[in-house]
Order: C-alpha cells, then structure tokens, then sequence
C-alpha cells in the first residue's frame, strides 16, 4: 500500500465498506509515527469509529493460516541433516535445504489444528515418498556445491536456529488454532 493520509483511508474505508488489514495497519503506523495529530485526522478517526460501530464499514480480519508441508519438510531435513552431520565432515545448510524442497512441493495450507492435522495426514499418506525424495535432491545439490560460491536461497542458518524459528513459528500460531478448534 502507498503511503496515505488518514483521511484518504478512513475515504476509501468509508467508499468499499470495508477495513483491510493493510489500511489498520497503516492507520497504526501513522498515529505511532506522529508527535501529535491534526484535527482533522482525529475527525477522520472518530468517523472510521462510528462507521466500524454501526457496521456501515467492516473490519476483514487477518486471516490467521499455517503451511503444514513446511513443518514436515523442516522435520525431515533437520533429521537427514543430522545423520550425515554425524558421520561425516560434511556441513549442510538446513534452511538451503528446506527451500530447494518447498520450491519444488505443493504447499498444504490449514487455519485450523483441525485442517493442519488432516493436512499432516494426508501428506504422510500421499507425499512422504515425494517429500523424502526433494529432501534427498536439495542434499545432493547442497553437498556438490562448495560453499563459497553458492547463491544462498535463505539466509545462512544452523539446525538449531531453525529448530528455534518453527518452534516460534509454532508458538504465535498455535494458540489461534486451538482456539478455533475448540469453538
């Protein structure tokens, strides 16, 4: 979204019938970037309020949703790692790894814990072979390629950082999921 004033987004709010995430979060950054606000921007606010109030405008809410196929991948690639780490002088890359293999997966998106175990099932029954076998490529592709002049596809990052990543990763969305599942 381009940078906008209050006004004009409290206008196109006002215009569409609708708040997106993107416009709230403008919205936010402005008044969190402001020493103090105009009058008019506190009129523009106050109206967007009321509008919220009556329904005459609607907040979409973030859709709150998870790629189930990373957590397997990262599951297995962490693990694969491991064994060659462990018995040769071999380093690997994790996060190359895992993105060489979701590049070349189809994702598995779920909102719910629900939908991300159906999700989990499904791939362990129709994709495991499919997901072992990416995994299997992207380390090939890895240990051929000397370290120094590899384009990295992420960010360099040990196991344990990210083991540490999913674990946060798994720590902002979880609760949203076992909210919904339990309502």
């Amino acid at each position: 979204m381009s940078v906008m004033s209050i006004e004009k987004i409290v206008e196109q709010a006002l215009q569409d019938g609708y708040l997106t995430p993107a416009m709230e979060a403008e919205v936010g950054r402005i008044c969190d970037n402001a020493s103090e606000l105009s009058i008019e921007e506190y009129m523009a606010l106050d109206r967007l309020m009321g509008a919220l109030l009556t329904g005459e405008v609607v907040a979409v809410p973030r859709k709150q949703f998870i790629n189930v196929m990373e957590e397997l991948v990262l599951t297995e690639a962490i693990s694969r790692v491991a064994e060659i780490e462990a018995t040769s002088e071999s380093s690997l890359d994790v996060g190359d790894i895992a993105a060489y293999a979701l590049n070349r997966l189809p994702p598995l998106y779920a909102t719910t814990e629900e939908g991300a175990n159906y999700q989990r099932q499904r791939a362990k029954a129709e994709l495991q072979e499919l997901i072992a076998l990416q995994i299997g490529e992207a380390i090939g592709r890895n240990l051929d390629q000397p370290n120094d002049n590899r384009t990295p596809v992420v960010a360099k990052s040990t196991g344990n950082e990210v083991l540490r990543q999913v674990s946060n990763l798994l720590q902002v969305y979880a609760p949203t999921f076992e909210q919904k599942a339990q309502s």
